[in-house]
C-alpha cells in the first residue's frame, strides 16, 4: 500500500488522518467538496470535487490509488433545516458511497475503510457495552443512512471481491475539534457552572490520533479485511470526570452543581435539546476487545493524554484569536 485517497479530506478527522498519514511516508490524496478559502501548504494533494452524489469523474484523481478512505458524509446537523431529514442524509451517505464504489476510478483499489458511526448500534447501551457484531438498531436519520451505506460497502465487496472495513467510532475530539466537546471546553474555560455532578454515566470517546492509527492499521493489517471494528480510547468516561479532566488540563476548578438527571431532561426537552443532554448524561460503551486481538493493536494515546493535547490545542487558538 503506497497511495492511498481520503474523502472528506478537509473535515476535522479527514484533515487530521492526511496529515497523519503523509508524515508516515505515505502518498495521500485528499479530496473535498470545495477547497478552504485559506490556502495553506500541505503534505499531500488537495482536490475539490463538488458534491458526491451528483456524480464525480474519479478516475484522473484515484490514477494509481490503492486504497480509499471514505470519510466524507453529511453529519449530524445541529438546527435542522431540511424538511426530510433522512432523504438529505441518503443522497450523500448512501447515494455518494455508491456511486463512489461503482466508478471507474475504482478499478486499482485493493481496499476500502468506510468510516460509520457508533449510532448504527443504537444511542444508550442498556446493558452492556456494544460489540461489532451485536445487532444494528440505528436511531434517526443520520444513523440509519450510516447503515444502510454500510450495506452498499458489503454487497460491493461480495461481488467484486474488493477488500472493505467498516469502522464504527463514538464521538471523535481532539485538536481541531467543533461541536458539543469544543462548547464544553468554552464553558468550562469561563467557569460557567455545570449541572452534572450526580451523574454517573459512561462514555466512550476516540481520541483523534486512537482513531487515525486504527485507520492506518487497517490499511495494511490483511486480518482487518472484510471486518468491522469499533474504536475508542479503551477507557470510558463519566460526564463529571470528563469536565474534571478539561478543567484540569486547563489548570482552573471544575464548577460542577448537583442536579439530577430528571430535571436535566425535563429541562432539556423543553427548550428542544433532548439530543444534546442525552449525549451528556446518558451511556454509550464500546467493547474494543475484538478490535485489539484481531489486528494486535492498542490505541497510543490514553483518554487523559488525548485530552490534554486537546486542551492545548484549544489554548493555542484562543491565544491566536
Amino acid at each position: 500500500m503506497n497511495k492511498v485517497l481520503v474523502t472528506g479530506a478537509t473535515g476535522f478527522v479527514g484533515r487530521y488522518l492526511c496529515e497523519f498519514l503523509a508524515k508516515r511516508g505515505l502518498t495521500v490524496v485528499g479530496v473535498a467538496r470545495s477547497l478552504p478559502s485559506k490556502r495553506e501548504t500541505l503534505d499531500y494533494a488537495l482536490h475539490a470535487v463538488g458534491d458526491i452524489s451528483k456524480g464525480v469523474d474519479w478516475e484522473p484523481i484515484m490514477s494509481g490509488v490503492d486504497c480509499v478512505v471514505h470519510l466524507a458524509a453529511r453529519v449530524h446537523v445541529r438546527n435542522e433545516q431540511e424538511r426530510d431529514p433522512l432523504t438529505a442524509f441518503r443522497q450523500v451517505n448512501v447515494a455518494g458511497t455508491e456511486q463512489l464504489l461503482r466508478s471507474n476510478g475504482m478499478r486499482g483499489v485493493k481496499r476500502f475503510i468506510y468510516l460509520s458511526t457508533v449510532k448504527v448500534h443504537g444511542d444508550t447501551n442498556l446493558e452492556r457495552p456494544f460489540r461489532a457484531n451485536d445487532t444494528l438498531e440505528p436511531l434517526g436519520p443520520y444513523a440509519r443512512s450510516k447503515q444502510e451505506a454500510e450495506r452498499v460497502v458489503r454487497e460491493i465487496d461480495e461481488h467484486n471481491g474488493l477488500e472493505t472495513v467498516i469502522i464504527r467510532p463514538p464521538l471523535v475530539y481532539g485538536p481541531g475539534v467543533s461541536g458539543n466537546f469544543l462548547r464544553l471546553m468554552k464553558m468550562v474555560d469561563r467557569g460557567i457552572p455545570l449541572p452534572f455532578a450526580l451523574i454517573d454515566n459512561s462514555r466512550s470517546l476516540a481520541s483523534v490520533t486512537n482513531l487515525c492509527d486504527l485507520i492506518r492499521e487497517c490499511l495494511v493489517n490483511p486480518s482487518a479485511a472484510g471486518q468491522q471494528f469499533l474504536v475508542s480510547d479503551n477507557s470510558d468516561v463519566a460526564t463529571p470526570e470528563l469536565i474534571r479532566l478539561i478543567a484540569s488540563a486547563m489548570h482552573k476548578p471544575a464548577r460542577l452543581m448537583p442536579v439530577p438527571a430528571a430535571i436535566l431532561t425535563l429541562t432539556a426537552k423543553l427548550v428542544g435539546r433532548s439530543a444534546e443532554m442525552s449525549r451528556l448524561i446518558g451511556s454509550l460503551q464500546v467493547d474494543i476487545e475484538e478490535t485489539m486481538q484481531t489486528l494486535n493493536w492498542r490505541p497510543p494515546v490514553s483518554l487523559a493524554d488525548g485530552i490534554h493535547a486537546t486542551v492545548t490545542w484549544y489554548r493555542e487558538q484562543k491565544a491566536d484569536a
